[in-house]
């Protein structure tokens, strides 16, 4: 480069393209750092594009996240899941229909494992409304006998009105196919056909990737702290469902 051509870059002013990615980033990285890293390229550019009022292409976003070095945590693939015998077992009458048009008219349950850091195990049912996709009721604990998992259901029909009577769906675990949930679970999932309940399935990969699998739990207490707090950011700030996630100000 001749010194003339150095001088000149030196002097040239940024153009606009170059001020706005700026501006970009800075928006970028406060998302990801507000979220501990576990948004990718796509929600960072669902984020940025409702703050902005504009629609940036998600390519610009992930360039631009290359550029940072910054990168979202990545799912592990989900374990083959071993059946039971069954006492019970209900049809399918979701029929992988997971929408809704009000709440309280569709949910879906299921209970997933976590392994503390002391060898020690924890299990967390929960139940999820299709209308918003929001976790209505869920109970943590140290083992997952029947009576334990129907508190979680006790949880959400306490929260029903006198006319709200919603389709509980369920996969064949060993507690929802037990005679005591015959009256409460109206639809299973087909024997191996984990996308019978895919809403379900597909929180318990979010919650995973997003929150346990970024940290090491030693104790029962802390994994029930950061499951309470992760559920709590869940229903009331991600923008992919009801509530929109605001980045700091530009």
């Amino acid at each position: 480069m001749s010194r003339a051509a150095y001088y000149k870059w030196l002097q040239r002013k940024p153009t606009a393209r170059e001020l706005e990615n700026e501006a970009l980033l800075r928006d970028i990285r406060a998302i990801y750092v507000r979220v501990e890293g576990i948004y990718g390229y796509r929600r960072i550019t669902l984020n940025i594009n409702h703050h902005w009022k504009k629609t940036f292409n998600h390519k610009r976003i992930y360039r631009l996240m290359q550029i940072a070095g910054l990168q979202s945590a990545i799912r592990q693939k989900r374990k083959r899941h071993v059946s039971s015998p069954a006492q019970h077992v209900a049809e399918n009458l979701l029929n992988r229909d997971f929408t809704a048009s009000k709440p309280n008219e569709k949910w879906v349950t299921d209970v997933t494992e976590f392994k503390l850091g002391n060898g020690k195990k924890a299990y967390l049912s929960a139940i999820l409304d299709l209308d918003d996709s929001s976790i209505i009721s869920y109970i943590c604990g140290h083992s997952t006998n029947n009576q334990w998992v129907f508190r979680t259901l006790d949880q959400a029909i306490a929260t029903l009105k006198c006319d709200e009577q919603p389709l509980v769906h369920s996969d064949r675990g060993y507690q929802y196919t037990s005679h005591g949930f015959k009256r409460k679970i109206h639809s299973m999932s087909r024997v191996g056909k984990c996308i019978d309940n895919g809403p379900m399935e597909s929180f318990w990969g979010t919650l995973k990737c997003e929150k346990y699998d970024l940290h090491k739990y030693e104790t029962f207490e802390a994994l029930q702290q950061a499951l309470n707090g992760y559920i709590q950011f869940y229903n009331n700030e991600q923008i992919e469902r009801l509530k929109a996630f605001l980045p700091l100000s530009t």
